[in-house]
């Protein structure tokens, strides 16, 4: 449902829920193809984004809210109040869309949401909702809204037609568009958890036949989409706050992917049902995976957010950044080479790092493993042995090496890159200087400040996280504000110019200043490494450069160049 409420007011020639016949046939044909399966399906209806709405994504400048406010993403952009009857009519078009779900044959709808910052849930907080009408005043009056929806859908589908809430438990709201971090001490300008409990006893006495529950809001973003800096179950211990106090089903998600902490969940009651969404996007067969105890063959998810979130952000289609066919099965699909062909692949190593990094690694081992793919480690390939093996096609993917400056340094043994760092190769001091900040520099310094050693990063340009591949959104800002709750210094405008005795010379401006050092680890970023390429690419028939050795990028870039190479050979 669009926020624009002026220009697509419910109801109008715009709206297409004026007529159920309108409702598209493939819905009711779909919804019989999962059913055959013995499977359920819930449509999911929305009052819109209310002051979190994307301002490229509305239609026109009519920006509404509860009260007037400014937009979550653009200050400038000033946000109307809502007339009570444009909400009232919101309502009777939830009614005329759970009608229109009901007879398509949808199992029920879920209501988005009393989460995340949408239109409902800005409603429900006094920090939003200054109204002067039936919508406002005490926690019950903030949550007519929802009420009202849940009612009117019950009078017109049936009190057993099932409604699901989704349901933030608690927002993190530090300050307007400032989240707050796990563990961080603060004030709660959103919804507190005592509040959370209070309300959702209101809402299941209104109707509500389950809750969808998580935290955060679009101030805080990324506790709504968790990105990998989170850990595993991050829900977990507010949403076994919420079953004590309802009697309704309570299903969770946010980072569920690990089996055995989900069925530990649910054997303890902690929870009654497991919310994937990102991991079927990597593994669309997880759960017939899971069902057949073949655990180790689920592709896990990064929490990356690169080929979801980032793609859809920059315009095209989202997709995953371990799953290429996802969203693009019919034009990227694998088919049966009708060529067989001998194909040699020489690959180098990942850095050991993140936890769902390795299980990546691990899951790829295991798949080699069961295609009986030849394996040969520890060799090092070079072009004789390469053309000895008289293969149809070669791909080289030898990756990249890191960019070390030519600046002058008295002290070798202080210095070291990034990767040494990662791999274990060099152990670093108490104190140290992690010179550029772009990702691998920044997640390094937060690896290093969480081991309790000092450290401060320096940037040659404006501002960190600005060089490389564009990460996406929410996991830059929780990156940034761990990088600054865990007291990492950051000197941006600066440069390496000598590494000493002390520790490393960094110039900005004209200003020179020493900063004391036991460790200077250069993180500046990488350059490919395709000498091998070179040699052999006129004297292999069909040769690839893939990857790092061919452009340096992230772990998408190298797993979509080498799928789409690979899958047309």
């Amino acid at each position: 449902m669009d926020n624009n409420v002026e220009k697509h007011a419910p109801g109008s020639a715009a709206s297409p829920l004026t007529n159920p016949h309108q409702f598209p046939k493939v819905a009711g044909e779909m919804n019989e193809r999962i059913h055959a399966f013995g499977s359920k399906i819930f449509l999911q209806l929305t009052a819109g984004f209310g002051r979190s709405a994307f301002p490229m994504a509305i239609d026109g400048d009519d920006f509404v809210a509860p009260s007037p406010t400014t937009n979550r993403w653009d200050p400038r952009i000033v946000h109307r109040e809502i007339t009570t009857d444009e909400v009232e009519e919101i309502v009777k078009k939830f009614a005329q869309a759970a009608v229109i779900a009901k007879h398509s044959g949808f199992d029920g709808v879920e209501i988005h949401a009393v989460h995340e910052g949408y239109m409902l849930d800005c409603f429900t907080m006094t920090l939003f909702n200054q109204r002067k009408d039936k919508y406002e005043g005490d926690l019950r009056g903030r949550l007519t809204f929802a009420i009202e929806i849940v009612q009117a859908i019950k009078a017109a589908c049936g009190k057993n037609f099932p409604v699901i809430l989704r349901f933030s438990i608690k927002s993190y709201i530090k300050a307007l568009r400032q989240g707050a971090l796990p563990g961080e001490d603060f004030e709660e300008l959103g919804r507190d958890i005592p509040e959370a409990l209070e309300a959702a006893k209101i809402l299941e006495e209104a109707g509500y036949d389950a809750f969808d529950a998580d935290a955060g809001s679009y101030d805080s973003w990324y506790w709504a989409h968790p990105p990998m800096y989170f850990g595993k179950s991050m829900y977990l211990p507010l949403t076994e706050q919420l079953k004590k106090v309802v009697n309704v089903p309570v299903m969770v998600a946010g980072r569920m992917d690990d089996p055995e902490m989900a069925i530990e969940a649910l054997e303890n009651g902690k929870l009654d049902a497991v919310g994937l969404g990102r991991p079927l996007l990597a593994d669309p067969d997880y759960v017939n995976k899971l069902k057949s105890a073949k655990v180790d063959d689920i592709r896990p998810c990064l929490s990356c957010h690169d080929g979801c979130f980032a793609r859809i952000f920059g315009g095209v289609r989202g997709s995953c950044a371990v799953n290429p066919e996802c969203a693009r099965e019919i034009f990227t699909g694998i088919s049966p080479a009708v060529d067989k062909k001998q194909v040699v692949i020489i690959a180098g190593g990942v850095p050991d790092f993140k936890e769902d990094d390795r299980a990546l690694i691990k899951w790829y081992a295991n798949q080699l493993k069961n295609l009986n793919i030849n394996v040969k480690i520890n060799t090092v390939a070079t072009k004789d042995i390469v053309v000895g093996m008289n293969p149809d096609v070669v791909f080289v993917a030898t990756g990249s090496e890191p960019i070390i400056p030519k600046v002058p340094c008295s002290d070798n043994k202080k210095v070291s890159d990034a990767c040494q760092v990662l791999l274990g190769k060099k152990v670093v001091n108490d104190n140290c200087v992690i010179v550029g900040g772009g990702l691998v520099g920044c997640e390094l310094a937060l690896h290093l400040r969480k081991q309790g050693k000092k450290v401060t990063i320096v940037e040659a340009i404006s501002d960190i996280l600005k060089a490389g591949v564009p990460m996406a959104p929410m996991n830059e800002f929780m990156l940034r504000d761990l990088l600054k709750f865990h007291n990492v210094t950051i000197k941006t405008n600066s440069r390496l110019v000598e590494i000493n005795d002390i520790g490393a010379v960094i110039k900005s401006g004209e200003t020179e200043e020493t900063i004391s050092a036991e460790d200077v680890i250069l993180a500046i970023g990488f350059k490919k490494e395709n000498a091998l390429f070179e040699e052999l690419r006129y004297d292999i028939d069909e040769i690839y450069n893939v990857g790092d050795s061919k452009e340096v990028k992230n772990i998408r870039g190298a797993i979509w160049d080498a799928y789409e190479v690979a899958r047309s050979i």
